[in-house]
């Protein structure tokens, strides 16, 4: 059973959005999915609660306390959205479990020196040598400088680098209906599928 975790020491990055496509995603492909949420906002959760009766189930995990519970029998995958600052014994007990974790960060020189700082604690943690590590560019305009800053920071890394995926009002209106893009007609958000499919391979491989 696969445990992808969704994380970066900053805010704002767009953790949830990537956490809930990602749910999304693999729920499309007929898994028994549970979605997973530490982040004291609980935006993954609300949004759990937003998804209609119609669309492809996806559980809550329920995380809360001081140790997570392990996710119930029949569950094949599993999503797990972190908090901002996540440190202590808690980062340390989501890394044990994770069997993926996803990186996401924006074109901004705070996202930048933040994402190198948790590279450096996942590298410093002992159990990431089991771990499959990768990055996503969130919200990244092409045509700006900060998009180059962005692709020269990745070139320095030696990491995977999944995809870069637009700025877009497809994930906003999605996203307050309970929906991903991998739950509607693809023809609707098909620039956006295009984009993700390097992070779908990725997922399943």
């Amino acid at each position: 059973m696969p445990i992808v975790v969704v994380a970066n020491p900053k805010g704002g990055v767009g953790k949830s959005t990537l956490a809930t496509n990602v749910a999304g995603f693999f729920a499309s492909l007929g898994h028994s999915v549970m979605l997973g949420d530490i982040d004291r906002q609980q935006s993954s959760k609300l949004w759990l609660g937003l998804r209609p009766a119609a669309a492809r189930s996806i559980h809550s995990w329920d995380v809360g306390g001081d140790q997570m519970a392990r996710p119930p029998k029949g569950t094949t995958h599993v999503v797990l959205d972190t908090p901002a600052g996540l440190h202590g014994g808690r980062f340390k007990e989501v890394m044990k479990m994770a069997d993926k974790i996803v990186i996401p960060l924006q074109p901004s020189v705070f996202d930048i020196f933040a994402t190198r700082a948790f590279l450096d604690q996942l590298a410093d943690n002992k159990h990431s040598g089991k771990t499959r590590i990768a990055l996503v560019g969130m919200r990244v305009d092409a045509r700006t400088l900060a998009a180059n800053h962005l692709h020269e920071f990745v070139d320095q890394l030696g990491m995977p680098m999944l995809g870069y995926l637009r700025d877009t009002q497809n994930y906003i209106h999605l996203a307050a209906r309970g929906l991903t893009l991998f739950d509607v007609t693809p023809s609707r958000v098909a620039k956006d599928l295009e984009q993700w499919q390097p992070l779908c391979h990725w997922l399943q491989a």
